[in-house]
């Protein structure tokens, strides 16, 4: 996916963040790496400029603002990745995850549900099975006379 170059993170079918529009930056994990983790910077934080991006049709951009809102600093939206020990496993996680969560913002709102009333049948075998357990309880009570 990212053979030393940074590419472009792809969102979807018809979506894909350029690369020009991406900020990396790279700083030392504290996560596995074992000796090497002090000397490589294998974290990798990777921001998109949603608010500033051309990238967006104008009804796409508010409803990934709004969804987004709580993540995103001043319209930036920040992912990191860090479970990796090489860099390049890191990027790589960091491009899927901003692709995914990006995706996630700009899907369309799931259809509302149509509220419908139930079927006769349905009621009725549902009153039915409420008699059935009510006796099966009435059954095993204990009666003084006994």
């Amino acid at each position: 996916m990212l053979g030393g170059v940074l590419e472009d993170v792809r969102v979807n079918d018809r979506l894909t963040i350029p690369a020009a529009e991406l900020s990396w930056r790279f700083s030392r994990s504290s996560g596995p790496g074992g000796q090497g983790v002090n000397t490589t910077d294998s974290r990798v934080e990777l921001s998109w400029d949603l608010a500033g991006s051309p990238l967006l049709p104008p009804a796409l951009r508010e409803r990934a603002l709004s969804r987004l809102e709580p993540r995103l600093v001043q319209g930036v939206l920040t992912v990191v990745a860090s479970e990796h020990r090489s860099q390049l496993r890191n990027r790589e996680a960091a491009a899927a995850r901003l692709g995914g969560i990006v995706a996630a913002a700009v899907a369309a709102p799931p259809r509302l549900r149509r509220a419908t009333r139930p079927t006769k049948g349905s009621v009725e075998r549902r009153i039915a099975s409420k008699k059935r357990r009510g006796e099966t309880k009435k059954n095993r009570r204990s009666f003084p006379g006994d």
